[in-house]
């Protein structure tokens, strides 16, 4: 897997690699992460084009959510 680019985020570590004929989009948020692979046949645009897809403020506030719910999910596990 190969590293390009940091998508800057006041509240995710957002991080872009190439690998195996993808774009992979890495998403961390303290101990979770949320991993979308984007092929490089399928996306019509730049790498630049990823960076402001994965900026957008409606998709942030998805990928929230399902951080919460994830947090959610892990309390049930650790405390039943």
């Amino acid at each position: 897997m190969r590293y390009i680019s940091d998508i800057p985020n006041d509240f995710f570590k957002i991080s872009l690699y190439t690998w195996n004929g993808k774009y992979i989009v890495k998403i961390e948020a303290g101990l979770y992460e949320q991993t979308y692979k984007i092929s490089e046949l399928d996306f019509v645009g730049t790498e630049e084009d990823i960076r402001a897809a994965f900026a957008n403020e409606v998709f942030l506030q998805t990928i929230a959510a399902r951080f919460q719910q994830m947090h959610a999910d892990f309390q049930v596990v650790i405390d039943p």
